[in-house]
């Protein structure tokens, strides 16, 4: 057989694209098993440990059996829990029967856009986004398209820009507050100002992605769905992974249109079924908590955010704005492109990310895989004492462009 087998596979797997945040995270861990000090920035994981009483629940599931097959779109009384804290948090009324739980916030968006596209259907991305919205779309058949942003205007899309966008095949919008790669965080009347565009067009759905909810130094998280003129167009996907660290127990939840959320539930019927059992027991404990829990790990990353930043702002060329949320920082290094060093020229964000991770050992994202080819995507759930370590490797190698 011939070496390279690809041809073989089908064109949906061969048009994807690695996540380039896996990919950089097994550089990472390739040089690091090579005994090179690497300091990983790459991945979106929160580096502390689980709430114990959150580990006390699942213990307690565990003892009490629950190991049988569980319902597809989540056990009753986790969706009940999950209504609960929607209207709690967000102002937002639904059923449970509006509810579907799934192996994280991941497959939540693949199972709408699955449910919502066919081939040729537009889907309107603001850049920079998620590295996966693009992927989930062309395996839909979609085609993406991008709003670009910048940071002079903390990388939001307006109203205006929405409109210019929406063409007839417009079906779909995907979008995250806090946002991920850049920390930007959207204001009740910015979305207020969004819903009026997206109320035009009856046929146009959005998926409000707002798993770093929690994480947000901007006051009170606003939501989408809560304008009533767009509640039946706003799918809200939330989950657990990055507020309470639960990133490897995969759970994640939409709240949706019933019509949409039945989809969803037949699309993973057939692809999953229900999530992990142990992980819809825990999730119960954490929703049903106050959400001040979690603010020792909030405040950690606020200090950390400003720490970094700080830092940064040092270094000549890189140019900041101050996210107001997650725990990114998601600075234009643009300055550096055409630089170089022993014949070495730095063309882009990739060439630069792929410098800093071979000179100083330091492991970040090229913003060309957040659609932004003029930025990098630094993560700062890590130590303060990490921190400045890869903060002084940056500058010092970042100094040796000429």
């Amino acid at each position: 057989m011939a070496a390279n087998l690809d041809h073989y596979l089908s064109d949906r797997i061969n048009s994807l694209e690695e996540s380039a945040t896996i990919a950089m995270s097994q550089k990472s861990r390739e040089m690091k098993a090579k005994g090179i000090d690497v300091i990983s920035l790459s991945l979106g994981e929160p580096d502390f440990n689980i709430p114990e009483f959150i580990k006390e629940s699942a213990k307690k599931a565990i003892d009490d059996n629950y190991s049988k097959y569980m319902p597809v779109p989540g056990y009753q009384d986790l969706r009940e829990a999950i209504v609960k804290k929607l209207k709690r948090d967000n102002g937002l009324d639904y059923t449970p029967s509006q509810i579907v739980v799934s192996t994280g916030a991941k497959q939540c968006i693949a199972n709408i856009v699955l449910s919502l596209i066919n081939p040729g259907d537009e889907v309107i991305i603001p850049a920079p986004f998620w590295v996966t919205y693009i992927e989930i779309v062309k395996m839909a058949g979609g085609v993406p398209v991008v709003i670009k942003t910048d940071i002079n205007n903390d990388f939001k899309i307006t109203a205006d820009q929405l409109k210019d966008a929406i063409t007839p095949k417009s079906k779909l919008m995907i979008y995250s507050t806090p946002c991920n790669p850049s920390g930007s965080f959207y204001s009740k009347e910015e979305l207020e100002s969004l819903s009026k565009v997206i109320a035009e067009k009856e046929d146009f759905f959005v998926i409000s992605d707002e798993i770093y909810e929690l994480i947000n130094f901007a006051g009170k998280h606003e939501s989408l769905a809560q304008f009533e003129n767009v509640k039946e167009q706003v799918i809200t996907v939330n989950g657990v992974s990055k507020a309470f660290a639960m990133t490897g127990w995969r759970l994640g939840y939409m709240a949706a249109p019933q019509f949409i959320a039945s989809a969803c539930s037949k699309m993973q019927g057939q692809f999953t079924s229900g999530t992990c059992a142990i992980s819809q027991r825990a999730t119960i404990t954490a929703l049903e908590a106050d959400p001040s829990v979690i603010d020792e790990m909030k405040q950690a990353y606020l200090s950390r955010r400003d720490l970094v930043l700080g830092k940064l702002n040092e270094i000549e060329g890189i140019k900041t704005n101050v996210p107001e949320g997650a725990f990114y920082i998601f600075p234009d290094v643009s300055a550096f492109f055409g630089k170089s060093v022993d014949g070495k020229v730095i063309q882009n964000a990739s060439d630069l990310s792929m410098y800093l991770l071979e000179d100083a050992h330091v492991a970040l994202v090229t913003g060309e895989a957040f659609g932004d080819e003029n930025c990098v995507r630094i993560s700062y759930a890590a130590s303060e004492e990490q921190l400045i370590e890869a903060c002084a490797r940056i500058k010092e190698a970042l100094s040796k462009l000429k």
